[in-house]
């Protein structure tokens, strides 16, 4: 008797749970359907709790997302678990999101991998007013560069010619130049927010920068894809996102410490850094229980210009240097532009530019070509907001696919070529194209945007002005294809000979 009530009531849970799941089926792909007038984009059908996981590859993104794209157009919806996402690819769809609706678009998109570390503190995942004013003040500052006590380029010309002495004690020797590289950049940002260099053999800055090289790899990690759509899972797992999260809480540490360092020696009458600056803001505000200046967004705010300001230039110099190793026919090139324009002797500068177009050209093919970021950052749309005859609601999340833009038909010729012509005219004068978005478009553009361009002309320059930079293997022999694609694209390892000119 016992048993049989105890079954019958078995069958009874089993019977209200069956028809609850029934019921969650149903509402889901009620709220999943097709899209249409005043919905969500068409896209593949998901399925309940994994949504479209079975038709992304967490080791290629940008692959699955092109494959989508062919099927269902420019602009189309994908869900990540039960969450949708609206994807805009190719020039068109980005300019008439981010430009032509640049204020409903400039919300930060979800990023939980880094969520869980910045807590939505600092500049990158801000939102609202706090985004507003926290990039207004760094934009400000970073302007300033260092408060004006020296412009922004002779500090860079400065550190290329440091890139340049530690590259000639190579003596031609067989060398990987990542480090190096990834030091000089790092020096860069370190002047404006810490007002000084760290010497290349100091451990301090060793370590910075290989956590920092460390991150950016494994955030274009099959784990942190999957860390991004299962979040609570992946917390329990085993993998590589552990290993960045230990990383990030190092970085933490040590811009913590050299915080406590420039509080020690302030004077508020003569502020050095971004830091000073910001500790400045900290204590004029110091009574407004709701600014959003205070010693977590401070810290924040510095890793994210540390690893914007570090990364994406090193790993744009780290391979256009092998791009152009690849087709040594358009370095050579671009050393005789140098040799006519600049000479042999003298320091690249800035007003070089203007008379310098395959140069500049070539500068701008190696960032549409490699395409540092295919993804972009995330974004979110700040208000229910109409797009080409749908209805996104407030907080969908967007993913910006800047690779679509880049290798658009429309906007490059031959896009999956390496051409610097895609940035000269009949003349050979350098002439500039829309679909030119590295550092992504509108609101929420990168706002080290002027900085990179500085670096990046200055140090290209500077290295092929005095050194011929010569492959391991036969040019044709090189292959150019990422080792690792997701929020970034990672480059090929490789060594080179640094031969002096």
């Amino acid at each position: 008797m016992v048993l049989s009530m105890e079954g019958g009531t078995a069958a009874a849970a089993a019977a209200v749970l069956l028809a609850l799941c029934i019921s969650c089926l149903l509402l889901f792909f009620r709220r999943t359907g097709p899209g249409g007038a005043g919905r969500l984009p068409p896209g593949p059908r998901p399925l309940p709790i994994v949504g479209n996981l079975f038709h992304l590859n967490a080791k290629n993104m940008v692959k699955s997302l092109l494959a989508l794209s062919k099927r269902y157009g420019s602009v189309y919806t994908i869900y990540l678990c039960s969450q949708p996402v609206v994807v805009l690819c190719g020039y068109q769809a980005m300019k008439e999101a981010l430009v032509d609706q640049g204020e409903e678009f400039s919300g930060r998109g979800d990023m939980p991998i880094l969520f869980s570390f910045t807590q939505g503190n600092g500049i990158v995942l801000s939102q609202g007013e706090k985004w507003k004013a926290l990039r207004h003040f760094a934009l400000q500052k970073l302007r300033n560069f260092g408060m004006g006590k020296r412009s922004i380029e002779e500090r860079i010309q400065e550190e290329a010619q440091c890139l340049v002495e530690e590259l000639a004690k190579t003596k031609a020797a067989p060398l990987d130049p990542s480090n190096l590289i990834n030091l000089a950049i790092s020096n860069v940002i370190c002047s404006i927010v810490f007002g000084d260099r760290f010497h290349y053999e100091d451990e301090e800055i060793l370590t910075l920068v290989g956590l920092l090289r460390e991150n950016f790899e494994i955030m274009s990690s099959p784990y942190v894809q999957m860390y991004n759509i299962f979040p609570r899972i992946m917390d329990y797992l085993p993998g590589s996102h552990n290993n960045m999260f230990s990383n990030l809480e190092k970085l933490r540490l040590f811009i913590l410490e050299l915080v406590k360092k420039h509080q020690a020696t302030l004077d508020p009458n003569c502020p050095r850094d971004f830091v000073d600056s910001f500790l400045l803001k900290m204590q004029q505000e110091k009574g407004n229980a709701c600014s959003y200046f205070h010693m977590d967004s401070l810290v924040m705010s510095t890793h994210n210009l540390f690893f914007a300001g570090t990364e994406t230039v090193s790993t744009t110099l780290r391979y256009g240097i092998l791009v152009l190793m690849k087709y040594p026919e358009i370095a050579a090139k671009v050393q005789d532009e140098i040799g006519r324009v600049i000479g042999s002797h003298r320091s690249p500068t800035m007003a070089d530019r203007g008379q310098m177009p395959y140069t500049d050209a070539v500068i701008h093919e190696i960032q549409r070509f490699i395409d540092v970021a295919p993804l972009g950052a995330p974004h979110a749309v700040i208000r229910d907001t109409n797009f080409r005859g749908y209805l996104l609601p407030k907080g969908t999340n967007i993913i910006t696919f800047l690779y679509s833009v880049h290798k658009d038909p429309t906007q490059f010729k031959n896009p999956e070529m390496f051409d610097p012509t895609n940035f000269l005219d009949e003349k050979g004068e350098f002439r500039r194209r829309d679909g030119f978005m590295p550092f992504s478009a509108g609101k929420r553009v990168c706002l080290g945007e002027s900085l990179a361009r500085v670096e990046m002309f200055l140090f290209f320059t500077t290295l092929l002005q005095r050194f011929a930079f010569q492959p391991t293997c036969p040019p044709e022999q090189l292959d150019l294809s990422p080792i690792a694609t997701g929020i970034g694209n990672i480059p090929p390892l490789y060594k080179f000979y640094a031969i002096p000119r």
